[in-house]
This record gives C-alpha cells, sequence and structure tokens, in this order.
C-alpha cells in the first residue's frame, strides 16, 4: 500500500468518526430535525462522507470512535461543528451544555477548562458568528 493511500484513509477515519459524533449530538433528543438534517447532509459533503458511509454512521453513529485532532485548531474547528449542532437543538434545554462537554473531552480539551471553552463556543454560536470570527475569539479569550 502506497503511503499517499494511508495517509488518505487515516484522513477519511477521521472524518467519519467527527461526523459521527455530530450525529450522535443530533440524536441525544431521539430524532433528527429538518434543520440538523440539512447541516449534516452540508457536513457529510464537506467531510467526503460516501452514501454508503452515511447511510451506516446515521444507523449507528457509535460505531466509529472520536479522533481527536492533534491540532488546537483543528480541535477548535470540530468544536465549532459540534457546538452549532447542539445550538440547532434547542430541545436539549440544559442537557446541551453537558452534552458539548462531553464531547469537548472527547475532542481532547482538558477537565481544566472544557467548561470555559464550552459556554465561549455556545455563546459564539448563538451570536452566529462564522467559522473564521469563532477560531479568532477562541483562540484570543485569555488575552
Amino acid at each position: 500500500m502506497p503511503f499517499s493511500e494511508l495517509f488518505d484513509n487515516e484522513f477519511k477515519q477521521r472524518n467519519r468518526g467527527h461526523f459521527s459524533a455530530i450525529v450522535r449530538v443530533a440524536f441525544a433528543d431521539g430524532k433528527v430535525s429538518t434543520e440538523e438534517k440539512d447541516f449534516l447532509d452540508k457536513l457529510a459533503s464537506t467531510l467526503q462522507i460516501s452514501e454508503d458511509e452515511y447511510t451506516e454512521i446515521l444507523s449507528d453513529p457509535w460505531k466509529h470512535p472520536i479522533n481527536p485532532p492533534y491540532l488546537y485548531t483543528q480541535r477548535l474547528e470540530r468544536l465549532y461543528d459540534l457546538a452549532r449542532m447542539v445550538h440547532v437543538d434547542h430541545h436539549l434545554g440544559d442537557q446541551q451544555e453537558v452534552m458539548l462537554t462531553r464531547m469537548g473531552l472527547a475532542l481532547g480539551f482538558t477537565p481544566g477548562n472544557v467548561n470555559y471553552i464550552v459556554r465561549k463556543a455556545l455563546s459564539l454560536v448563538d451570536k452566529k458568528v462564522d467559522l473564521d470570527t469563532f477560531l479568532f475569539e477562541m483562540e484570543n479569550m485569555n488575552k
């Protein structure tokens, strides 16, 4: 197997893990709203999730492990996607922060800062900021 295929397979596996984490959040209240479904469709395309993979992940999102990214910026990008999904699902109420905190820990944020990061992320998503603004604000929140 060529080296490039190893990289490609690892990249696809990470994307599947990230997508399945977001699907888990979407299913947290037992159903997927139209707004959530639209977001999942768009995200699947962005993450290069095939139709077969999409169907498989929707049927069992817990099958794929969450592979936390190494780079902090990549963790923030994934947190942004998760926060948007959690925020879309208004039925979660107080559970949205709990759910996002669990996902934040799975992404590699530390127990010492995950609550602050999650609150800040939800605050920014509530303001409907774009990804670039989200990254800037999150990376500069302690300055």
